[in-house]
């Protein structure tokens, strides 16, 4: 995504983030979301399109990605 679509964009942090800036933030675009890291926003930011959206958050409320 260019610069110019990323700052169109609303991000948001999860609520049980803590409120701090070491966390991954959000966007949802037309086809899917982005994700960028909250400590350097200005970074860039990963696309993913809607199908493999799911698939993540699929795995994550699975516990799949629970490094623990």
């Amino acid at each position: 995504m260019t610069d110019m679509e990323l700052s169109g964009l609303t991000w948001r942090k999860s609520s049980y983030s803590g409120g701090g800036n070491d966390c991954v933030e959000v966007a949802f675009t037309g086809d899917g979301a982005a994700l960028r890291d909250s400590k350097n926003p200005t970074a860039g930011a990963l696309a993913v399109p809607a199908a493999e959206w799911d698939v993540l958050l699929e795995a994550a409320r699975a516990g799949v990605l629970n490094p623990h």
